[in-house]
Formats: structure tokens, C-alpha cells, sequence
């Protein structure tokens, strides 16, 4: 039977690779720890990984007379937005101010900005209710007992133990093995982005052919 990657499996994975933590009685400290080098690990590569696997597309649609909106959670990195259809830009925050200083007046939306890191402004100020789509990285769902699988259990469990072994070696001050954990998560990024590469290349080839 193929192997599929779950969280219990990855922690039992875990303990194999580090031959630590393997009960609570017997190993308390290193034991506890695996559920948060499993997180860190998942965020390393969130943060490291712009892969096709991590987009999500969301809709909505706008409120008259309101300029800002909360971003979907698990949000990472906006790629792109669209009203109704049509794609509008990315400016700074100081840009869109000066752009459109009295948020109370209104028109058709043009530009966006990060408000803060939970919300973006819009502007103009929305008139009407209008339909628009956002494309950007997220988050995945993070693993635990009641969330076993996720793009990458599935798709690149490789990727996800080395991340998690790469950051066990710190906290057990085994840096001996760190070059090596370095090298095999380097080497399954390098494979999970070049997959990605290679379908961007497919669909732009199948677009000139059409």
C-alpha cells in the first residue's frame, strides 16, 4: 500500500528519524515539543514556499461607502485582485491617502493597500455593491489531531519532514545535524518549485497553442 503522510504518522516519523520522544512517560520534554516543531515547520516553509499549492482564490463583494476589508485567515501574500473582472493595482498605503483623502466620498475601485496585516483599503470608497475576487497565499490549515492532512501531506510530505527535522536540531543542540537537514529540505523545495515552475510553463505553452 503507497504511504500516505498524516500528522500521527509524521510525529511517529518524528520520533524514528531523532529516536527521541517516543512516550510521554519515557521522554516528557521532546515528546511535548513535536506538535510545536511540527507547527514551526509548517510555517517555515509558508513563509519560504510561493507555490501553487498555497493560492486560494476567494470572492465577495463590496459595501457601499466602505473602504475597508478583513483579509480571509491564514493570509500570507496578496497576488492579485479583480472587480468584476477587472484586475485593479497595488499602491502603498501613503499613496492611496494622498490618492483619496476623504474615504466618505466615492467611485469606482482602482487601487488597494495593506492597512494593517488583517485588512486592506480600497479606493476609491466603494459606491455601489460590486463583485471582486482576490487570489493570494495562505496559510495551510495547520496540522493536529483533529486536522490530519493538508496540501502538504499530501502533495510534498517529504518537504514537510525535512522542515520538521531541520527545526528539531536547534532544540535537541544536535548542530551537526542541521547542514545535513539544511540540504535535504533545500533539495525537496527546489523539487516542490520547479514542479511549479514546469505547470506555469505548461499552461502558458497550451495558451500560445490556442
Amino acid at each position: 500500500m503507497a504511504y500516505v503522510m498524516t500528522y500521527s504518522s509524521l510525529l511517529q516519523d518524528l520520533r524514528s528519524y531523532l529516536e527521541r520522544g517516543f512516550t510521554e512517560e519515557s521522554d516528557p520534554i521532546v515528546y511535548e515539543q513535536f506538535p510545536k516543531l511540527v507547527a514551526m515547520a509548517e510555517r517555515r516553509i509558508a513563509t519560504e514556499l510561493k507555490i501553487q499549492g498555497f493560492i486560494r482564490a476567494v470572492s465577495s463583494n463590496f459595501a457601499a461607502t466602505q473602504a475597508v476589508y478583513q483579509k480571509p485567515d491564514r493570509w500570507r501574500e496578496t497576488v492579485s485582485i479583480t472587480v468584476s473582472g477587472k484586475p485593479i493595482f497595488t499602491r502603498s498605503y501613503d499613496y492611496l491617502k494622498n490618492y483619496w483623502p476623504d474615504t466618505s466620498e466615492t467611485g469606482a475601485v482602482e487601487f488597494y493597500a495593506d492597512y494593517d496585516y488583517q485588512h486592506w483599503l480600497f479606493v476609491p470608497t466603494p459606491a455601489s455593491t460590486t463583485e471582486f475576487e482576490i487570489l493570494y497565499y495562505e496559510m495551510p490549515r495547520p496540522l493536529d489531531t483533529e486536522n490530519e492532512e493538508n496540501w502538504l501531506t499530501k502533495y510534498a510530505p517529504n518537504l514537510l519532514l525535512y522542515a520538521c527535522l531541520l527545526e528539531s536540531a536547534p532544540f535537541l543542540k544536535n548542530d551537526i545535524r542541521i547542514s545535513t537537514w539544511q540540504a535535504m529540505y533545500d533539495r525537496a523545495a527546489q523539487a516542490t518549485n520547479g514542479q511549479d515552475i514546469q505547470k506555469i510553463m505548461d499552461r502558458s505553452a497550451a495558451r500560445s497553442e490556442a
